[in-house]
């Protein structure tokens, strides 16, 4: 029995500055998970997936990854989703500085 399809949203890195990136609702690559468009129909996910990887100019290594819904906007499930969005974990720069 195949595993049931879980929240997902779309991450990749922006081709010039190397940023973590999410596709949003309107095309866009956000720098905030909470702003991300998040699928919870595997045939909607697979479509736009395609759709983003089309894109190399803006991104690269793009992929789906699992989310928790929550009231303040998706979660990263796995932790290795939970440290791209944080940011470099070296220094307290970026996106540490601000959090």
């Amino acid at each position: 029995m195949p595993k049931a399809f879980t929240p997902k949203v779309i991450t990749a890195n922006a081709l010039v500055e190397g940023d973590v990136v999410y596709l949003a609702a309107d095309d866009s690559w956000v720098r905030a998970l909470r702003d991300a468009e998040v699928f919870t129909d595997e045939a909607v996910a697979q479509v736009r997936l395609l759709d983003a990887q089309s894109r190399p100019a803006e991104v690269v290594g793009v992929y789906l990854a699992d989310v928790a819904p929550s009231p303040d906007g998706p979660q990263p499930v796995h932790f290795r989703e939970a440290f791209r969005a944080r940011g470099p974990s070296n220094h307290a720069h970026g996106k540490q500085e601000t959090a």
